[in-house]
C-alpha cells in the first residue's frame, strides 16, 4: 500500500484584507482575506517551513528523495530544491530535484510520488506565490503558501495515514492562463471558454477515477475541487454527484488560491480534520484535470500535525495594503539612506553550509559549551578541535535583550534584532520576523524560521531568523 505518511501545510503569517484594495483604489478587492508571504519569504523558504512541519510529524522518516514543485521559483537554471535539502540537513545521497514552471507541476509531482514503484520514501514539497496587478482578480483571489507530503509504502516504521486508491489524469492543450518568462502577472482567456473545457474534462476524469479506485460518488466523505479557474471549480463541484456536505471549503476566503501548492495545502487541511476509514478525493484543474482518491487508515488516529493549517490561518495578522504593494515590488518607497548589501560569497556559503542552511553550531565534548556560530576553540576550558555538531533550528529560545533599528538597510524597516538564549545552550544575535516591533518584550519565547536576508546581484542570501512562539506551535 502506497500513500501519505505525513503531510503539512504552511500559511504565511500576514494577511491582506481584500476590502483594503477598494479603500485605496475605489474598486477591486472583495470579501475575505488572502495569505501574504513576508518580504523575507519566497517559494524556497516556504517550502522549507512546510517540509519541517511534515517531517516533525513523522520524526522517524528519512526521505529517499526530495522533489520540489513551484510555478514561481526563486532561481532559474539553479536547482531550488538543494537549498531545501541543506536546510533539512538531509544526507548528500538523497537526491533533490525541481519540478516547476507550471501550475500543474504541483499535482503532477504528488501523482508521480504516489504512483512510484514502491521503493523508498519521497518528500514532496510544494510552494507558490501568486501575483496580480493592483485591483486585479488575481491579486485578491491569489494567495501564498506551501505544503509538504511524505509519500511512501505503509510499513511498521512509516505507517501511511491515507492509502492512495487510484486516480485519473486527462490532458488537453488549450490556452486558458499563461505567463511568459519575466512577467509578474498572468494573463487569461475569456472565462466561458475555460469553463467549457475544464468542466467536461473534470467530469470525465472524475468518472474514471471512481472506477479505478472502486468507489462511488455517494461513498466519498470529503472532496475538494481546486484550480485557478474559479468559475470552473464551482461548476464542476455541482456535477460530481457527492453529498452536498462532502464538498470541503477550498480556503479561498481565508488563504486564497495558492496555485501549484494548493493541492498539498488542501490535502493537509482535509486530513487534519478526517477520521480513520473515510474516503477523501481531490480534483485539480490545470491544463487538464487530475483526480486523486484516498482512504484514511487507522494510523491517522495516532498522527498529529505539528502546526495545523487551521491554527495557522487563525493565527495570522493583517498587513496594510501599502506594505503589500511594497513587498510585491509594485511600489518603491524611499529606501533607508544606507548602502545596500553586497552579494554573498558562493565559496564562503559552501564552506559554512551546515551553519548557514542548517543552523548547526558546535558543542564542546568536555564542557558541553554550545557555540553559535560553530567554533574550533571552546569558550570554556579552551579545548581545540574537540567539538561535535549540534543543530539549533528546532530549538526554542528566549529573548535576552533586543533593539529596534530604523537606520540599517532592510526591504521593510525597521529591523528588530534580539540576542537569544537557546534552550539547551547557546546564545546568538538574530533578526526577528513576523513580529510587531512594539510588541517585543525581554523574556519572549521564539522559534527559528528559514528566511531570505536580502537579494544582491540576483543571489538570495538565505539564513535563519526568529519568530514569536505562538500558541499553536508551542502545543
Amino acid at each position: 500500500m502506497r500513500g501519505i505518511v505525513s503531510v503539512a501545510g504552511y500559511v504565511p503569517y500576514r494577511r491582506l484584507q481584500r476590502s483594503a484594495v477598494a479603500q485605496v483604489f475605489g474598486n477591486g478587492g472583495g470579501k475575505g482575506s488572502r495569505a501574504v508571504a513576508s518580504h523575507d519569504e519566497d517559494t524556497t523558504t516556504m517550502g522549507v517551513e512546510a517540509a519541517r512541519l511534515a517531517l516533525r510529524a513523522a520524526p522517524t522518516v528519512v526521505p529517499d528523495g526530495l522533489w520540489f514543485a513551484t510555478a514561481t521559483p526563486a532561481y532559474l537554471d539553479k536547482t531550488n530544491a538543494t537549498a531545501i535539502h541543506a536546510a533539512l540537513r538531509l544526507p548528500a545521497e538523497v537526491p533533490a530535484f525541481d519540478f516547476g514552471g507550471a501550475l500543474r507541476s504541483g499535482v503532477g509531482t504528488v501523482l508521480n510520488a504516489l504512483s512510484g514503484d514502491g521503493s523508498g520514501t519521497t518528500l514532496v514539497v510544494l510552494a507558490d506565490m501568486r501575483d496580480g496587478m493592483p485591483t486585479s482578480a488575481d491579486e485578491s483571489a491569489g494567495g501564498d503558501g506551501g505544503a509538504a507530503l511524505v509519500v511512501g509504502e505503509d510499513s511498521p516504521g512509516y505507517p501511511a495515514i491515507a492509502e492512495y486508491l487510484g486516480g485519473a489524469s486527462l490532458t488537453d492543450e488549450f490556452l486558458d492562463r499563461w505567463r511568459t518568462v519575466g512577467d509578474r502577472r498572468s494573463k487569461t482567456w475569456e472565462e466561458r471558454f475555460g469553463e467549457s473545457r475544464y468542466v467536461a474534462l473534470g467530469e470525465q476524469a472524475w468518472a474514471s477515477a471512481l472506477k479505478t479506485s472502486g468507489v462511488t460518488a455517494e461513498e466519498i466523505d470529503k472532496v475538494v475541487v481546486t484550480g485557478m479557474h474559479t468559475r470552473s471549480t464551482k461548476a464542476l463541484g455541482r456535477k460530481l454527484g457527492v453529498k452536498p456536505e462532502s464538498l470541503v471549503d477550498d480556503l479561498s476566503a481565508t488563504v486564497g488560491q495558492t496555485g501549484s501548492a494548493h493541492v498539498g495545502l488542501m490535502l493537509a487541511s482535509i486530513l487534519e480534520k478526517s477520521e480513520p476509514g473515510q474516503l477523501v478525493a481531490l480534483v485539480a484543474l490545470a491544463d487538464g484535470a487530475d483526480v486523486l482518491v484516498f482512504r484514511t487508515t487507522p494510523a491517522l488516529a495516532d498522527w498529529s500535525p505539528s502546526d495545523s493549517v487551521a491554527d495557522q490561518i487563525a493565527g495570522g495578522a493583517d498587513l496594510p495594503y501599502g506594505k503589500f504593494l511594497t513587498w510585491r515590488g509594485m511600489v518603491t518607497p524611499e529606501p533607508p539612506r544606507r548602502p545596500e548589501p553586497q552579494r554573498v560569497s558562493s565559496t564562503a556559503a559552501w564552506r559554512n553550509e551546515d551553519w548557514k542552511y542548517g543552523f548547526v553550531g558546535s558543542k564542546d565534548r568536555s564542557s558541553e559549551a554550545v557555540h553559535l556560530p560553530p567554533s574550533r576553540i571552546s569558550m570554556k576550558g579552551g579545548a581545540v578541535d574537540d567539538m561535535e555538531p549540534i543543530g539549533r533550528a528546532d530549538s526554542v529560545a528566549t529573548i535576552a535583550t533586543y533593539t529596534i533599528d530604523h537606520l540599517a538597510y532592510s526591504p521593510s524597516p525597521p529591523i528588530v534584532f534580539a540576542v537569544l538564549d537557546f534552550d539547551g545552550g547557546g546564545r546568538f544575535p538574530v533578526e526577528l520576523t513576523d513580529v510587531e516591533p512594539d510588541s517585543v518584550e525581554i523574556g519572549d519565547r521564539v522559534t527559528m524560521t528559514f528566511r531570505k536576508l536580502f537579494t544582491a546581484d540576483g543571489i538570495h542570501d538565505y539564513f535563519w531568523k526568529a519568530k514569536p512562539l505562538r500558541a499553536s506551535a508551542a502545543d
